[in-house]
């Protein structure tokens, strides 16, 4: 977690994976990235996971993420 000015962010390589392969939730100021890659014959073939803790000055609410085009994952959320 790295504080940026206002904002607190995450940033993740999800490269290998296509975007409905990508899933992020929240719960008590804890993020988690999970990914899974699903190879033709149903088999799970390549998956990330990741979680951390945001800073308890985090405002919940307004956690908000972002997939760049280099498939760079970018979580955002304001300091209170």
């Amino acid at each position: 977690v790295c504080a940026q000015g206002d904002t607190y962010q995450v940033v993740a390589d999800v490269s290998q994976f296509e975007p409905p392969d990508i899933v992020v939730t929240t719960s008590n100021c804890h993020v988690a990235i999970r990914a899974e890659k699903v190879a033709e014959d149903g088999s799970v073939c390549d998956t990330f996971t990741h979680k951390c803790q945001l800073p308890e000055d985090t405002d919940p609410l307004s956690v908000s993420c972002a997939l760049t085009e280099a498939g760079t994952l970018v979580i955002t959320a304001w300091r209170r």
